[in-house]
């Protein structure tokens, strides 16, 4: 769901049902948000983008009952969500990851494309796609890129959850409030503080940031998620999934 007033626009992640879990049909509608953002004259171009999720979660990563038994499916969706955080990476405009609820898995991975994240320090964030058999290779290239090399190997091979303090810590979101009741508060004045910077300059230096960080390659990213997808098809994994779905 996208809003754009004068120079903010907000994407939303609208699926509160499902804690904001990434179906096609989510992937779908967010991809169109994205598209109508990059197709906007130069005049009509929003300075910040927030991203953010509808309800209690921020989003809790890849919808598992979509790629149970489902080859095709699952390598289509991992492939669009690779698509995804590029094209939310190349938005002219900084990208501002409100992180309200937990974000999970996929989820997780929106934030660490976000130029800058802010969150509440006992939220719940993290990638714990080895603890079900999958392999987190869609959000590597972008954790790699947000906390280093070292810290994105440790993240990713022991999985689990952490705490958005930790992951503040870390380096996977830029700005911490001390309680969920103060974010609003705290990312409304980021909003607009970034929204009275020059959208050119803004555009040229991130543009030069993703250059300089090999953000530009989207290449990586869609064998990445066919690396994530071979994984995610092995009997092995739809076993696990199985029973974490008490299927």
């Amino acid at each position: 769901m996208l809003t754009i007033t004068d120079s903010i626009a907000r994407l939303t992640i609208s699926r509160p049902e499902a804690r904001n879990a990434l179906s096609l049909d989510l992937l779908n509608a967010l991809h169109a948000d994205v598209d109508r953002l990059h197709a906007l004259p130069e005049s009509q171009r929003p300075t910040v983008v927030v991203l953010t999720g509808e309800g209690k979660a921020f989003c809790a990563g890849m919808d598992l009952k979509q790629v149970l038994g489902n080859p095709e499916g699952s390598r289509n969706l991992l492939r669009s969500l690779a698509s995804l955080t590029f094209k939310l990476r190349t938005l002219p405009s900084v990208v501002l990851g409100v992180v309200n609820g937990p974000a999970i898995g996929g989820g997780c991975g929106l934030v660490t494309v976000c130029d800058l994240a802010i969150t509440f320090s006992d939220n719940k964030m993290g990638f714990p796609e080895v603890d079900l058999g999958v392999c987190p290779a869609v959000v590597a290239p972008w954790l790699v890129r947000k906390v280093g090399p070292g810290p994105a190997r440790r993240i990713l091979l022991m999985g689990g959850l952490i705490s958005g303090l930790e992951a503040h810590q870390a380096g996977i979101v830029t700005h911490l409030c001390p309680t969920q009741a103060e974010l609003a508060a705290q990312s409304e004045a980021m909003i607009t503080r970034l929204a009275t910077g020059s959208l050119n300059a803004l555009k040229a230096t991130k543009h030069l940031l993703n250059q300089l960080d090999g953000s530009l390659d989207e290449a990586v990213l869609l064998r990445a998620a066919d690396l994530s997808a071979d994984v995610l098809n092995t009997p092995q994994t739809q076993e696990m999934l199985k029973k974490k779905l008490g299927s």
